[in-house]
């Protein structure tokens, strides 16, 4: 059975909340100390009302006539998000998307640190991507533990997913990304997010071939 954790919040929402911090980020780069539902809404791509629903559920309203302060709107976020906490990344699978995503810097500008980088080559164990060196899969339990690794993304071949899943699950990490291409099971208690980049280009190319 796939398992999640129980969202308070829609699933929409979540998503949406992601917009508006990556939005409330680049205000703040660009000097802005305030915004308003309007242009915090148009630099998210969203509808101003949509906005203000979804700020709703966290309890912020913005003060009538000034707006959102930006720096408190985003922090506000990041604490409903869980992004106060300290997440640390470990990827299991040191292939190209392996090894693109451990030096992606936008994990840690978002609150989250890559620990760790795992596989199972002898050609690739040892070697170093970046600041990591990639750590033998045999070991992860060791890795996990040393690391104080909570979030694992898996980017492995489909027929060595499911394994690889239960292992990293057996380690005692409830929270997994996982760019298989195949439907992971996990049990209750355990958090995946599945990405498919097969599927999504797919569907632009649906959306591609309709626009005439």
């Amino acid at each position: 059975m796939t398992g999640s954790l129980e969202k308070i919040l829609p699933e929409a929402t979540l998503v949406r909340l992601t917009q508006y911090l990556r939005a409330l980020h680049e205000l703040e780069a660009q000097g802005h100390q305030q915004t308003s539902s309007g242009v915090l809404a148009q630099e998210a791509g969203v509808n101003p009302a949509i906005l203000r629903k979804d700020l709703s559920l966290l309890g912020s309203y913005g003060t009538r006539g000034v707006g959102y302060v930006v720096t408190e709107l985003a922090e506000h976020i990041s604490k409903a998000m869980g992004l106060s906490r300290k997440w640390r990344v470990a990827i299991i699978g040191a292939g190209n998307l392996g090894r693109a995503l451990s030096g992606y810097g936008g994990f840690r500008n978002r609150g989250f640190e890559v620990v760790a980088l795992l596989d199972a080559a002898p050609e690739v164990i040892g070697s170093t991507v970046g600041e990591l060196k990639v750590s033998d899969i045999a070991e992860l339990d060791a890795v996990i533990e040393s690391t104080q690794a909570n979030i694992a993304v898996l980017s492995v071949p489909g027929p060595a997913a499911q394994e690889l899943c239960n292992k990293v699950i057996g380690c005692g990490v409830r929270s997994i990304l996982s760019f298989a291409p195949i439907a992971l099971q996990v049990p209750e208690g355990v958090n995946l997010r599945k990405v498919d980049l097969a599927t999504e280009l797919q569907i632009l190319a649906y959306h591609a071939q309709n626009l005439g």
